[in-house]
C-alpha cells in the first residue's frame, strides 16, 4: 500500500469515531457548516426554459460510495426505455481552464478523467467535462442537441447547476461520525440526505445497512449491491462472464490492485466470491497503478477495477483481469418509479 492510500485510509478510520483527531478539528467543522449554509443560499445558474430534466447523482460522505455503477445503470435504463441521456462530470484529476470537453465512445482518461472516460465507454452516452457543471450542461447541449435527459456525475454540492432529481449515495460508512470536514468525513451535514428524492445504500454482502436519516419518502430508499458480472483480459480484450471465470480460476492464488474511494470493499466483493486473493493492493484515489507493480507480483491472476483499467499501463500480461461489475437494486423497481418522475417533468417542461 503506498503512503497516500494508507494516510487516507488512516482518516476513514478517524472519520468513523469521535476521538481526540476529530475534537481538535471541530471548531474548523463548525467554520465549514457556516460556508456550506451560505452556498446553499446562493441562486443556482439559470438555464434554458426549454432544457432537459437534470438528475444529480452524488454523495455527502468523501471517498467512493457507489455513484458510478448507479449512473450507469440510470442510463442504460433510460436508454431501453427511448430516452437519450447525456452525462456531465467535474473530471477529477484532469484540468481544465478553457471551454469543457465534450465526447463519445472511448476517451482519453488523461484528458477526461478516469470516472468520465470509463462512463463514456460503457454508457456509449454523449459527456461533457468542466469544473463548473453549468458550463458542460451548455456544452452537452450544444453538441448533443438530441440528449432530452441529462445526468450529472457528482454534482449534488454543485449549487449553481439547478436540478429536477436528486439521488445520493452512501455506502457501508453512513455518516461516519456524523460531523462535517475536516474533522468528520462529510460535505454536508448528515440532515441532507432527507431533502434527497432517493437515496442508495451499498453494502457488501453480509453486511448491515448503516443507521443514517432517510428520505422525506421513506419508500425512496434503496440497497445496493455490486457483484463481478464480466472479466475480461485486459490484453486481448477476450470477456468471460462471471460464472464460468470464477469456476475456471477459484484454485488459483490471485491478487487485486486498486486505485478506488474504498478498495477494500472491492477486495471483499471478490473474496465473497470465494477467490483466494494473497495479496491487496490499494493506491491512492483517481491514482494510476505502477506498470511495475505487475511484474513483482507471482500470482496466476491479477483483478483490476474498470476504473483502473481506462489508465492502465500495462496491456500485455496475461494475467489482468478487469472486473467489469453490475449493481443489484432492492427494490429493483426504483428506476421505473425515476423514469415515471422524469415523464412527468418532461409533460410539465416548456417545449
Amino acid at each position: 500500500m503506498s503512503a497516500r492510500a494508507y494516510l487516507e485510509q488512516w482518516l476513514h478510520r478517524q472519520w468513523m469515531k469521535r476521538g481526540l483527531f476529530s475534537w481538535l478539528l471541530r471548531p474548523l467543522s463548525g467554520l465549514s457548516a457556516l460556508y456550506i449554509y451560505h452556498k446553499r443560499q446562493q441562486p443556482r445558474h439559470p438555464l434554458p426554459r426549454q432544457r432537459p430534466p437534470i438528475i444529480v447523482v452524488g454523495n455527502i460522505i468523501i471517498g467512493g460510495a457507489g455513484k458510478t455503477p448507479v449512473v450507469l445503470a440510470l442510463c442504460r435504463y433510460l436508454q431501453q426505455h427511448g430516452w437519450t441521456p447525456g452525462i456531465v462530470s467535474r473530471g477529477y484529476g484532469v484540468t481544465i481552464a478553457g471551454a469543457a470537453r465534450v465526447g463519445q465512445g472511448q476517451l482519453d482518461a488523461m484528458r477526461y478523467g478516469d470516472e468520465p472516460s470509463l462512463l463514456a465507454e460503457q454508457s456509449g452516452a454523449p459527456i461533457a467535462v468542466h469544473p463548473k457543471r453549468v458550463q458542460a450542461v451548455q456544452a452537452l447541449m450544444q453538441y448533443y442537441p438530441e440528449v432530452n435527459v441529462i445526468i450529472a456525475d457528482d454534482g449534488l454540492q454543485h449549487q449553481a447547476l439547478i436540478r429536477d432529481i436528486e439521488i445520493v449515495v452512501q455506502d457501508q460508512r453512513g455518516v461516519g461520525n456524523g460531523l462535517v470536514l475536516p474533522a468528520g468525513p462529510l460535505r454536508e451535514p448528515p440532515e441532507r440526505l432527507t431533502q434527497a428524492d432517493w437515496l442508495i445504500t451499498q453494502t457488501v454482502a453480509n453486511s448491515p445497512l448503516p443507521y443514517t436519516p432517510i428520505p422525506a419518502k421513506a419508500d425512496r430508499s434503496v440497497h445496493m449491491q455490486l457483484v463481478p458480472a464480466v472479466f475480461e483480459q485486459l490484453s486481448t480484450g477476450q470477456r468471460i462472464e462471471a460464472p464460468a471465470w470464477l469456476k475456471q480460476h477459484r484454485t488459483q492464488r490471485g491478487a487485486a490492485l486498486a486505485a478506488i474511494g474504498q478498495p477494500q470493499r472491492f477486495f471483499q466483493m471478490l473474496k465473497n466470491s470465494d477467490l483466494q486473493l494473497d495479496q491487496e493492493l490499494a493506491f491512492p484515489d483517481h491514482g494510476q497503478i505502477p506498470a511495475s507493480i505487475f511484474s513483482q507480483l507471482k500470482a496466476d491472476f491479477l483483478l483490476i477495477t474498470a476504473k483502473d483499467a481506462v489508465k492502465c499501463s500495462q496491456k500485455t500480461d496475461s494475467r489482468v483481469w478487469v472486473v467489469h461489475v453490475e449493481p443489484q437494486f432492492t427494490p429493483a423497481s426504483w428506476l421505473d418509479a425515476v423514469g415515471q418522475q422524469l415523464q412527468h417533468i418532461a409533460n410539465t417542461t416548456p417545449h
